[in-house]
Formats: C-alpha cells, sequence, structure tokens
C-alpha cells in the first residue's frame, strides 16, 4: 500500500512538472507566489481552525476540563510541529530534538522513555555520534514517512543497544545508509524520512541518557538559507500533523472504551504503522472510576527486558509525571514475595504501595508494555478489578 501511495505521488509530480511546463512557470515561481500572496500562511491558518473539529468528535468527553485539555492539546502539536517541520525541517543538515516530552505528548507517550527524532532522507547518508551514558535501553531506528503525512509511519532500520559496538570510552558512530557500512549500520531506503532514538529507564530519576548528534556525511557545516519551497511545505506538514495526529488517536480512545477497565493486547500491525516499537507488546485501554472506586491491576511478569504501566487523559497524553507518580516500571515496582505485582489506579492515596494518581481525571486511556521477552509468546495479560476504594484498607 505504501509503494502504491508513493507511486501515486510520484506520477502526480509528474503531471504537475508538465502543467508547470506548459504554463511556463517553475516549481520554484509556484512557491514564491504563495509565500508573497500569503496563500501559504493563510491555508495553514484553515487547517489549523479545522483541527479543533477533532475535540468535538464523536466519543470525546464535553465536559469543560476535558476540552480545555484537548485544546492545551493541540497547542502542544502546534508547537512541536512547526519546530518538527519549518525549524529543524532540513533533512540536508539534521538536528536531533525531542518532538515528545514532559511538555508534548500524544499516543500515549511512555514518560519511561526519552526520545529523539531527526527530519532525514533516503538522499543522503549520514553519521551519528554519541557517548552511551547509563540509560537502561537504547535503540535506534529508521522510519519510512513522516508524523506528517497521510501515509503514516512503517519501520525500516533498527539497531538496538545490545548490538551496538562501542569504543572503550562509552562513545560510538554510526552510518545510516542505503548499503551497509561501517561497524554500527542504520538501513535507509528511498522513503526514509525520519531517525528515532528511543531510550528506555528502568528508573529514570538515576539514569543518565544519551548524548547523540548527527550530521550529513556530505560535509555541509552549516544549513542552507531557508527558501519559499521550504516554508510552503513545512507549514503543509506541520498542519497535517496538527490535524492528522488526533484524528488517530482520539478514534482509539473511543475503541478502548468498549473494553474499559481491562487491559487487551494491543494489535501490533496497528502500532507498528503508528511508529511503535516492535519489539514492544502493548496492551492499550481505558479506565473510568467514580470518586469511590479504584482499579486494581495484578499479574506476575513473564521473563522480558523490562516492563511499564502508564495513566493517560482521553487524548492519550500521558499524565503530568513531573510532579506525580502516574506511571510505573520494572525498576520503580514494588513486589510481592512471590514475584507478582499489584497497581492500585485512584483519586486518592490509600497509603499502599505501587499507587498511581489519577490527577483529578475521572476517565482516560492507559497503556501496559512487556518489552523484549526473553522467550516469545510468554507475555501476560494483566488482571484488572475495580474495587470500592475503602475497600483497600
Amino acid at each position: 500500500m505504501r509503494k502504491l501511495l508513493f507511486a501515486f505521488l510520484n506520477i502526480s509530480k509528474f503531471f504537475r512538472s508538465i502543467r508547470l511546463s506548459l504554463s511556463g512557470k517553475t516549481e520554484d515561481d509556484i512557491y514564491n507566489e504563495r509565500i508573497v500572496s500569503g496563500k501559504s500562511w493563510d491555508e495553514y491558518c484553515d487547517q489549523l481552525k479545522l483541527a479543533g473539529t477533532n475535540l468535538k468528535a464523536s466519543g470525546t468527553p464535553q465536559d469543560a476540563f476535558s476540552q480545555a485539555e484537548g485544546v492545551r492539546y493541540l497547542t502542544r502539536l502546534t508547537r512541536v510541529s512547526l519546530e518538527a517541520f519549518v525549524e529543524y525541517a532540513d533533512p540536508s543538515f539534521p538536528i536531533f530534538k525531542r518532538m515528545v516530552h514532559e511538555t508534548v505528548k500524544m499516543g500515549a507517550d511512555n514518560p519511561d522513555n526519552y526520545y529523539f527524532n531527526a527530519q532525514i532522507s533516503g538522499e543522503f547518508e549520514y553519521k551519528i555520534i554519541g557517548k552511551r551514558n547509563t540509560a537502561h535501553y537504547i535503540g535506534f531506528f529508521t522510519q519510512n514517512g513522516n508524523y506528517g503525512t497521510t501515509g503514516g509511519l512503517s519501520p525500516c532500520g533498527a539497531l538496538e543497544g545490545k548490538d551496538l559496538i562501542l569504543e572503550a570510552d562509552g562513545s560510538f558512530e554510526i552510518i545510516l545508509s542505503k548499503e551497509k557500512k561501517g561497524k554500527n549500520w542504520l538501513k535507509l531506503e528511498d522513503e526514509t524520512g525520519m531517525v528515532m532514538v528511543r531510550q528506555t529507564f528502568l528508573n529514570r530519576f538515576e539514569e543518565v541518557p544519551a548524548e547523540i548528534t548527527i550530521e550529513n556525511l556530505n560535509g555541509k557545516k552549516s544549513p542552507d538559507a531557508i527558501t519559499p519551497k521550504l516554508i510552503d511545505e513545512g507549514l503543509k506538514m506541520a498542519a497535517m500533523f496538527v490535524a492528522g495526529a488526533p484524528i488517530l488517536f482520539t478514534r482509539w480512545a473511543k475503541g478502548f472504551k468498549k473494553h474499559a477497565n481491562t487491559l487487551p493486547q494491543f494489535d501490533p500491525k496497528v502500532s507498528n504503522a503508528a511508529g511503535g516499537d516492535a519489539n514492544i507488546i502493548y496492551y492499550h485501554s481505558y479506565w473510568n472510576l467514580k470518586e469511590d472506586e479504584a482499579l486494581v491491576i495484578t499479574v506476575k511478569p513473564p521473563a522480558c527486558d523490562s516492563w511499564n504501566f502508564q495513566l493517560n487523559n482521553y487524548w492519550m497524553e500521558s499524565l503530568d509525571y513531573r510532579y506525580h507518580t502516574i506511571c510505573i516500571s520494572k525498576g520503580t515496582a514494588e513486589y510481592e514475595p512471590d514475584g507478582s505485582i499489584k497497581i492500585i489506579v485512584a483519586h486518592k492515596n490509600p497509603e499502599l504501595k505501587n499507587w498511581l494518581n489519577t490527577c483529578d481525571h475521572l476517565e482516560g486511556t492507559m497503556c501496559w508494555r512487556w518489552y523484549r521477552l526473553e522467550k516469545e509468546g510468554t507475555e501476560i495479560q494483566p488482571t484488572c478489578e475495580v474495587v470500592k476504594w475503602n475497600s483497600l484498607k
């Protein structure tokens, strides 16, 4: 399907070039006209306004609190999309940025992950230079497509920390190219549009993320001057991102309501298409608790590299983990003598271990992850039970 999409886009570009040729104009002429006339900016603003209709989509909560979070969600997406597709959009001079972090959230962003993204292209070759530091896990991934495209994301290349060859001081270099090169290599294809670095902490309060930079191997030391084309196309991508991300994730949230307060396994094909890690088994769902209720989750974790569980709002933004305990992981959980765990999701602190704070929310989405099982097929579905808060004592 993706190859057909790119073939269609290439055919469209071909016929557009013919029309331009017949009109006596070049593509640069069109970009210049769109910028000078204000059409680029007008269309961007129109698309942003249209993105607001996502907040009124079927199934979305219409109370003032949830809608205020929804508006903030759109402002966050607007901010990060302009950075990604306008400010740092040149694939010939990429820069690693945190597209998801403490104040920009989407798609059940993981508080125990530290994400880096850079815009790249299959037209070039690149080198990543870094120092490993102490994050429990690190993985490098190239993705075909981009967050701002209608085709979504699909996996291309992967290089995980266990396969990363380090120097004695913990430093490393990775070559990104279509053909294999160097000690550490990450695959590129014609359609590649992004390189993503995921770091996972067992305890994010104690571990230090890797230091990384990326450079184009053509030797360019500074970015080119901006062009009307860069701004026009960047605004289009940014607008598509702000409009498209909420469509995808509010549709997911609406679907999760069908199995509220349980944790069924999520379809890996769907998560991979949205940029998920193929080595993680996801359990996405919905929670909905009255003021006097709590959700008790019990499980005995299988042998795996790590696991974590988190609470999100309806828009699939993780709750504010800077100031509240809204997630728990293999490295931070308190275990029972038999190795099992019991997690308590509640509005008030029951003074019991493994309590997660709902942060004034009565409902939202949630996500459980098993990372890199030691033995395939040993994943366990956590057991969920809604109880009265008073019964926890």
